[in-house]
């Protein structure tokens, strides 16, 4: 029983730091564009071996 008088505390400060850091999230812009961050993942292959096709010097 004497376990849940520090569980709690400590789990308090737990949520603290996670409101803390959704707050932080949300204030520097980081749930602006959700979706374009995914489409760059399926679109990046193909825009990437154009450049590096680009910049290879000819022989």
């Amino acid at each position: 029983m004497s376990v849940i008088y520090a569980l709690i505390p400590v789990a308090i400060i737990f949520v603290i730091i996670a409101v803390a850091i959704f707050f932080w999230a949300v204030r520097s812009d980081q749930f602006e564009d959700i979706e374009r961050q995914g489409l760059n993942i399926l679109m990046d292959d193909e825009d990437n071996k154009a450049d590096d096709e680009s910049d290879k010097p000819k022989r």
